[in-house]
């Protein structure tokens, strides 16, 4: 059988972890990123070194490539259309038109029936100030574009919170104000979609952030299994909604009476489903390169209940105590370098075989 030609736009670990699992499916990898010798570019077949949005890397990854797909949501927009019209694109650009921007996130999944935070559009520090005062002087007010793991963002706790030259502050640039959302616990789901419309979840796992940037996910998530429902349900009216080919993260508030409160997607493999390459068969990795590449998708199913830890700067010097411990995957990213706040690489414990989620 002819090996298909998968191009990845971005070289981070995502693209590494992605590049590993395409290799176990006889899959070429090339890898389009500006950074040389990135970690997805230690293990794929070959990496293009330029820009996201130079016209001629693009073109030769088009020609090259029977599909590309992408391990970031910050891709250009631009850069996936041009894609599109010479080669297939998984996740397709509506995606990650939808993704970039956070306004259009919620309203687009509110078109979908799925609940959000309140929110307001704020593009000036006046309407900033009208917005606070809807929502009682609390609410999180972030960029709508860009921003990532707690950047780009300001919280206001309460009315002694002044927010005097906060919109300054971020930027001048357009803002969304989300109302406090008193929720008991963070929760994501992972869903893939395949081809012919065909949709796989795995199980929801509980999350818990530190500095804004993922710490622990946990299996099962202390949920109702009607919760757990619900998260499957949202997520595949979203995949229906994008026509989405490839694997998604969904984050939601995890409210006391059960209900959910969607916060952000990611049209990729998310950090809080790298538990799945331990306690599942098929990780989320191998699905996303299964269900791009049309090879048909595998069973979410976990064996395991487990917990994934992010190794986060310093974290890294744990790295012998993490070898040494019993029934510990170990994944590292190929970084030579651990700064404060940067992803080093994340252990999964295994715990035990599978239990149900718990009320």
């Amino acid at each position: 059988m002819k090996a298909q030609t998968i191009g990845i736009i971005g070289g981070g670990q995502l693209g590494r972890m992605l590049a590993m699992a395409a290799a176990r499916l006889n899959l070429t990898i090339i890898i389009l990123e500006p950074q040389a010798d990135c970690p997805a570019a230690q293990v794929a077949n070959e990496q293009i070194t330029a820009a996201y949005d130079d016209p001629e890397a693009l073109a030769e990854l088009a020609r090259r490539c029977d599909i590309v797909t992408y391990e970031f949501e910050n891709v250009p927009v631009s850069a996936a259309q041009a894609l599109e019209r010479s080669v297939p694109v998984y996740p397709p650009s509506k995606a990650l038109e939808v993704a970039q921007d956070r306004l259009t996130e919620k309203r687009f999944l509110n078109s979908c029936g799925i609940e959000t935070a309140h929110f307001h559009a704020v593009d000036s520090q006046q309407e900033l100030e009208a917005a606070l005062a809807d929502f009682g002087g609390k609410g999180v007010l972030k960029t709508c574009r860009m921003g990532y793991d707690g950047k780009g963002q300001r919280v206001f706790r309460s009315t002694d919170d002044s927010p005097a030259g906060a919109y300054e502050a971020l930027g001048s640039v357009p803002l969304i104000l989300e109302s406090f959302v008193p929720f008991e616990r963070e929760i994501s789901i992972i869903a893939a979609r395949a081809k012919d419309g065909t949709i796989r979840c795995y199980d929801p796992a509980e999350n818990v952030h530190r500095n804004g940037i993922l710490h622990t996910s946990t299996l099962p998530a202390n949920i109702p299994a009607e919760t757990a429902a619900t998260a499957r349900a949202a997520a595949e009216k979203l995949l229906a909604a994008l026509d989405y080919v490839g694997v998604i993260g969904m984050e939601f508030f995890a409210m006391a009476d059960g209900t959910l409160i969607a916060n952000e997607i990611a049209p990729r493999v998310h950090n809080s489903g790298h538990w799945t390459e331990a306690a599942c068969v098929i990780s989320q990795f191998e699905q996303h390169m299964r269900a791009v590449a049309g090879l048909g998708l595998g069973d979410p199913d976990r064996h395991s209940d487990c917990v994934m830890t992010n190794l986060i700067g310093d974290d890294i010097l744990a790295l012998p105590q993490w070898l040494a411990t019993k029934d510990v995957l170990v994944h590292l990213y190929g970084k030579t370098e651990a700064r404060r706040g940067r992803k080093m690489g994340h252990v999964t414990e295994l715990k035990s075989r599978k239990t149900s989620s718990q009320g």
